[in-house]
């Protein structure tokens, strides 16, 4: 065989003008960047011979082993709508990444289901799978030598565990949601059937028509239609400059996500020619502008635990507080579910989240120099957005906002001395306080609230859900749906060491650190104890001296883990608190 070409480099400018040193710290004038820094290693020169034999069979030709490889990561699997229609949108991706001058290379990473585990003891997977999703994507680009990679998330847990996966290969890369469900009949949704099982108990509706509801509520491809997780977390993501312009704001279906996918593709090809890396766009500044967008979006406590996490994967110090900081200017604009009263799909038809964007760095509350995957500034993208129609009503103005700071409230005292989340949007009150109704996991709990054994008034405490307790941390929508089902909604409070879905709401607090599982005060509650949570004052206690405290923590003695071989335990043995995002590599 004939030796392979020399490396092929060229030099290199600021790619977006006027970028500031903070938005941009690892690209600098007169940089070499070898777009085929990774692959060059796998198929060039004699002894790669084996290499390129293997890469002819699955598709490649003489000309190919000179181009950079691109990797596109796809999510797909038949078992959730949320992601059975990635794969064409992989191919999508792979065309744009090819007619750009790229070889792409397709291959999977698992999904697991939030809506259909939920409620089940197989929740436990689903936080666990975004350690496998970014590990796998890890370990498969770094296999198999990719130069750049398009990763496409449709639910929960794909896009936090691809924008790990990207953050720590910081090799030239761009996420594309999957996009949004279209609504079900009468804007349903899945949280319309969730808290149509409330409703069936307290013998509100009958039979047929909880049928009716589960019948109709998912019409097709998509994630979740509200502001749950998967919207918040796509928001947060191309806040944070690593999706392109719009993306987040787009239905599953439709000639804008094809496009918004073969965009993608052609953009890792120029990054990947400017030498533009995601570590470069994921500043400190660029995760102060994803909790503003989170935050004016009314989004998901969930974000907490992911943004956390992909800092961390980045290198980028964030911490709970920094949550609370950013929260004190940022209001709540958008009327979204599970809060408000539009879905997604209405978002997006308006414009979605760019104009929303653009005002709130007219207002000053983003870093419009802080680079993105375009290559230009934050402030350069959105340019030429033009605002929302005068007559919307998803989208309060600056001067009306929903709530004046942020509805993700940071809580610590003497049940939560790590910290604990809570999303209080103003229509629940500011504080509550009742007495404990303890819980050992959420089946308990669940059953309790659907048997009309919880009472107005109560804090229902659910413990042994934490990361390592659960383990796996599971999302508590069946109870909270339960309550809301069963009209109890801003009648009792709920607190856990677990988490919440997206499309829990109500007076609620969770991520409580430490868990019970390592001795946290929360397994100290018992039945009957007078818990205060004080969204002002950002504090939960219970009514209960330090020295009684103490003298319950010395009588404690830790619960059998839930599991001892498998995934599972090996997670609950390395997985770090939800106050440092809940990962498995501190």
């Amino acid at each position: 065989m004939s030796n392979r070409r020399s490396p092929r480099t060229r030099t290199v400018t600021r790619a977006a003008r006027g970028a500031s040193r903070a938005a941009r710290p690892a690209v600098h004038a007169a940089a070499v960047v070898d777009p085929r820094a990774h692959s060059r290693l796998v198929v060039d020169g004699l002894k790669q011979a084996p290499s390129r034999a293997m890469l002819r069979a699955v598709g490649f030709g003489d000309q190919d082993f000179d181009k950079p490889q691109v990797g596109i990561v796809s999510t797909w699997a038949d078992l959730t709508p949320c992601n059975m229609h990635i794969e064409e949108l992989a191919r999508e991706a792979a065309g744009g990444a090819d007619t750009a001058g790229g070889k792409s290379v397709t291959f999977h990473t698992i999904t697991v289901s939030d809506g259909i585990s939920m409620g089940t003891p197989g929740m436990r997977y689903s936080l666990v799978s975004r350690e496998v999703i970014a590990d796998s994507i890890e370990a498969v680009a770094g296999a198999e030598g990719f130069d750049g990679l398009v990763a496409i998330g449709g639910c929960d847990k794909n896009m936090p565990g691809c924008a790990m996966a990207l953050a720590r290969l910081n090799r030239p890369a761009v996420f594309v949601y999957g996009g949004t469900i279209r609504p079900g009949a009468q804007r349903r949704d899945i949280i319309s059937v969730f808290e149509a099982v409330g409703a069936r108990a307290a013998g509100r509706i009958d039979d047929q028509q909880l049928l009716e509801v589960e019948r109709t509520a998912i019409p097709g491809p998509g994630s979740c239609g509200g502001m749950y997780t998967a919207n918040t977390m796509a928001s947060a993501i191309e806040a944070l400059g690593l999706s392109l312009p719009g993306s987040s704001a787009q239905d599953a279906v439709g000639a804008a996500k094809r496009e918004d996918c073969r965009r993608a593709g052609a953009a890792v090809m120029a990054l990947l020619r400017e030498g533009i890396r995601p570590r470069d766009i994921l500043t400190r500044r660029a995760f102060e502008n994803a909790i503003t967008v989170v935050i004016a979006l009314g989004g998901s406590t969930n974000a907490v635990l992911h943004l956390l996490a992909i800092a961390r994967a980045a290198r980028v110090r964030l911490a709970l507080d920094d949550f609370t900081r950013v929260g004190r200017r940022v209001p709540v604009l958008a009327d979204l579910k599970p809060s408000g009263a539009y879905l997604m799909s209405e978002l997006v038809a308006i414009g979605g989240i760019q104009p929303l964007m653009r005002r709130l760095l007219s207002a000053g509350l983003l870093h419009g120099d802080c680079l993105t995957v375009t290559g230009r500034t934050l402030a350069q993208n959105l340019e030429d957005v033009e605002d929302y129609p005068q007559d919307q009503r998803i989208i309060r103005p600056m001067s009306e906002p929903i709530k004046r700071d942020s509805h993700l409230v940071v809580l610590y005292g003497n049940v939560a001395p790590e910290g604990a989340v809570a999303k209080i949007t103003g229509q629940e009150g500011v504080s509550f306080t009742g007495r404990a109704r303890v819980f050992e996991g959420e089946e308990a709990a669940t059953a309790a609230i659907l048997a009309d054994r919880v009472r107005p008034g109560e804090v229902v405490v659910i413990r042994h859900e934490g990361p390592r307790g659960g383990p796996g941390m599971r999302e508590m929508l069946s109870p909270t749906s339960a309550i809301t089902g069963r009209g109890l909604g801003g009648r009792v409070a709920l607190i856990t060491d677990g988490r919440f879905s997206g499309g829990s709401h109500g007076f609620v607090v969770g991520h409580i650190a430490p868990e019970a599982a390592v001795g946290g005060p929360i397994v100290l509650l018992r039945n009957g104890d007078r818990i205060t949570i004080d969204a002002v004052r950002r504090r939960i206690d219970v009514d209960l001296s330090a020295a009684e405290l103490r003298r319950r923590h010395q009588a404690w003695k830790p619960r059998r883990p839930f599991a001892e071989h498998g995934l599972l335990a090996k997670y609950a043995r390395m997985v770090s608190s939800a106050s440092e995002g809940a990962v498995t590599d501190l």
